[in-house]
């Protein structure tokens, strides 16, 4: 970090302004240690969505979490929803271990997730103990119920928070997220065998069949959008814009 008096806030502001999202290059000392909390839907989702990005904060010394809405209960055929749970909770761990991330399991089950005001009080008080300065969640159109329940979770607590950005990440373009027209990215070319071990970890998903048939075809995709090998794309929303007049008004 050039300016040793900038703030952790304005550091975040800083970093995050332009289209291309600049991570920092140095590792981050106690002074500039940003959190960074993801929350997906069901195990495999945030790694898909942003574990290059999350990969890369953590590897900078940034404090990295993964908060996951569901253990991914319905998820294996022939199992029973607590076994799978297991099997899936085990493949988080791996996972997290590979990006550099915590694990944490709000508590849903899959395929019954709900967006309730226990709900999101609950992820309220999840969200203000980890105190954020970035947060990642599913963009909210979304064919898979669970994910618009993470994101909507997600954005209501953002909205009692004082984290000042929020990023939707995308997962499976087309077949599940819609309608996303991403305004940051982030370069993942170093990274790229991170994002894909963490997949490869969630072997009862076919982790590298995700890969293969969506997020490596994504990424590279998504570098040739900004002139990388490999990147992620994100929505922002910034609380801290103050915006101005509409266009010809």
């Amino acid at each position: 970090m050039k300016d040793p008096g900038l703030t952790r806030r304005g550091f975040v502001k800083q970093s995050l302004a332009a289209v291309t999202l600049p991570l920092p290059a140095n590792t981050a000392g106690p002074e500039t240690r940003l959190k960074i909390v993801c929350v997906g839907g069901h195990p495999d989702d945030p790694e898909s969505g942003c574990g290059g990005t999350l990969a890369r904060y953590a590897a900078l010394g940034h404090s990295v979490t993964i908060v996951y809405l569901t253990r991914g209960e319905r998820g294996i055929a022939g199992r029973s929803l607590d076994e799978a749970a297991r099997i899936r909770s085990a493949e988080c761990e791996t996972a997290c271990r590979i990006l550099g991330a915590h694990a944490k399991f709000f508590g849903q089950t899959d395929g019954a997730t709900e967006v309730t005001h226990a709900q999101v009080d609950a992820m309220t008080r999840l969200l203000g103990a980890e105190n954020p300065d970035i947060l990642f969640t599913h963009w909210p159109v979304d064919t898979h119920m669970d994910h618009q329940v993470a994101s909507m979770l997600t954005i209501r607590s953002w909205m009692s928070l004082n984290t000042p950005s929020l990023y939707f990440f995308e997962v499976d373009l087309g077949s599940q997220t819609e309608g996303f027209l991403p305004n940051t990215y982030v370069d993942i070319s170093t990274v790229v065998d991170q994002k894909k071990a963490a997949l490869f970890a969630h072997v009862s998903q076919d982790g590298r069949g995700i890969w293969r048939e969506h997020h490596e075809i994504m990424a590279q995709w998504r570098g040739r959008e900004i002139g990388v090998a490999a990147a992620e794309a994100f929505i922002h929303l910034n609380r801290d814009h103050q915006g101005g007049d509409l266009p010809g008004l």
